[in-house]
């Protein structure tokens, strides 16, 4: 029984694969059936993995063994029940509050991430002297990060116009621009190209048993 519901699996496996790999050729009814299934799988997880994973553990166990030292987080439970009022098309409006806190907070902790991430370390970099980098390579390294953020920098200073020395640093950062973009995109088609990869090996290994 337990091989029956094996290889039933790997089967809704490679049903869903080539589905899913049908929209290569155009869209059809077949990748409509998969896209609504792992829509509706993913939406199901979370929904179990919010329950048991943040809910209880955070808000109903807290509350349940120590009531008068948690009793602050019937706030955050409020919220979180005002927020389904969304459903409820007389009384949605209370869903938009919780939205807005959740909102505003995201963006203000996004925001300082941000700023120590990308702005602070970039800075940070340029700021660090190229000569007393470890090695000869270290010490160019630098160098290309500094030159390749003011010239990045430079592209975007509007007030002067673009021509002249000014021009050709400008051009210079379109280039590192493109650079990093590039590097961007590539980071994402090789992320793309490993999920083909598992689901080759799945389809070769697990279904038709050509690769060990």
């Amino acid at each position: 029984m337990e091989n029956f519901w094996t290889i039933f699996g790997i089967w809704i496996g490679v049903f869903c694969t080539f589905a899913i790999w049908s929209f290569l050729y155009k869209d059809n009814p077949f990748y409509k059936v998969a896209e609504h299934i792992f829509v509706g799988m993913s939406a199901a997880y979370w929904f179990v993995f919010t329950i048991f994973n943040i809910v209880i553990p955070n808000l109903i166990t807290p509350l349940s063994s120590d009531f008068q030292s948690n009793w602050l987080l019937i706030v955050p439970g409020l919220l979180g029940i005002m927020m389904l009022a969304r459903l409820l098309p007389k009384v949605d409006w209370l869903g938009k509050y919780p939205l807005a806190l959740m909102i505003g907070t995201t963006a203000g902790i996004s925001l300082m991430k941000f700023l120590k991430t990308d702005v602070m370390i970039q800075v940070t970099s340029t700021i660090l002297n190229p000569f007393n980098a470890e090695s000869l390579r270290d010490t160019i390294g630098q160098f290309i990060l500094i030159l390749g953020t003011i010239a990045g920098l430079v592209y975007f200073y509007f007030s002067k116009k673009h021509s002249g020395f000014t021009g050709g640093v400008a051009r210079a950062g379109i280039i590192v621009l493109m650079i990093s973009f590039g590097a961007a995109f590539g980071f994402t088609a090789m992320a793309r190209i490993s999920l083909l990869i598992g689901r080759l090996q799945f389809l070769l290994g697990d279904w038709l048993g050509l690769l060990n």
